[in-house]
């Protein structure tokens, strides 16, 4: 453990909600807190002089004073570390996941629509970072629902996701809440008949596999944690909204991305691509092998 978390600043409404909701996540880690404003242009820093408006970089300045002191109401014992990093921003926040525990960014939230707007860099840290991010929106920021929702995480059961468990687990138990626990899956090619209806038999029978299948994978953490109350859910239906449905009233959205070190490039699956378009909560993506 680093015991840091570093969060983005860009001086929008959504980096400022990142930045409260990874004090919040330093507070119960115990862990300090690295705001990281990094962009190409920034100009090397002079010693013993305060910015002033006419510097290079007094606009940086300004955000991270910002986002320091919206910490320090919230948080006035937290530890803050600054960094203003002369570098592209990606490569910086990459270096910094790889330096942390977690990485959270804020990302936008289009009106209506109610969902998040990657950029690219946001899609490129989530694909390329080896450490969990967590994407945040300005709306989620709130304080009651971080400390009381409950944690849900997403479970495919179709390989290991040790890391995966590991994170939802530890997130459920810091807060003290229910760790919801959800597996969706399509029923099987034999639940169906030839006029395209649903096997009665055949689908009871899929879903008591599934359920056997999550419960021998949460057993052991729930020995680890048995403390913790555990809500477990198969849902015979594609996992996307199998998983979104109950997350309206969650702190956080767990979901796992699988390193997939031997196709040409990385990327993230369609329940990963769901969640950070449609939760209405804070999403963590935890990569795992």
């Amino acid at each position: 453990m680093k015991d840091v978390i570093t969060a983005g600043v860009d001086g929008t409404p959504e980096s400022l909600a990142a930045v409260l909701w990874a004090a919040q996540e330093a507070q119960l880690r115990t862990a300090r807190l690295r705001l990281l404003h990094a962009w190409v242009l920034l100009a090397p820093e002079p010693a013993h002089r305060p910015p002033t408006e006419g510097d290079q970089n007094y606009w940086a300045h300004r955000m991270m004073d910002e986002a320091r002191e919206a910490v320090r109401t919230a948080h006035p014992e937290l530890p803050v570390d600054e960094d203003l990093v002369a570098k592209d921003p990606l490569e910086a926040l990459r270096e910094a996941a790889g330096q942390s525990d977690l990485l959270v960014l804020g990302s936008r939230d289009l009106g209506p629509v109610a969902r998040y707007a990657l950029g690219e860099l946001g899609l490129q840290l989530v694909v390329h970072t080896d450490s969990p991010t967590v994407l945040v929106r300005a709306r989620q920021n709130t304080a009651e629902t971080q400390r009381d929702g409950d944690v849900v995480v997403g479970l495919s059961l179709h390989e290991p996701c040790e890391a995966l468990l590991a994170f939802a687990f530890d997130s459920a138990a810091r807060r003290g809440v229910t760790l919801r626990a959800v597996h969706g899956r399509h029923l099987p090619s034999y639940a169906y008949n030839r006029g395209g209806g649903v096997e009665p038999v055949a689908a009871e029978d899929a879903e008591r596999d599934a359920r056997l299948e999550l419960t021998a994978a949460l057993r052991p953490w729930r020995e680890k944690y048995p403390d913790l109350r555990v809500d477990d859910r198969v849902e015979m239906e594609s996992p996307a909204p199998a998983l979104l449905r109950g997350t309206a009233d969650a702190a956080l959205l767990v979901v796992g991305r699988r390193h997939r070190r031997r196709l040409p490039a990385p990327r993230i699956g369609h329940v990963v691509q769901a969640a950070v378009h449609h939760a209405p909560c804070p999403v963590a993506v935890v990569p795992h092998e």
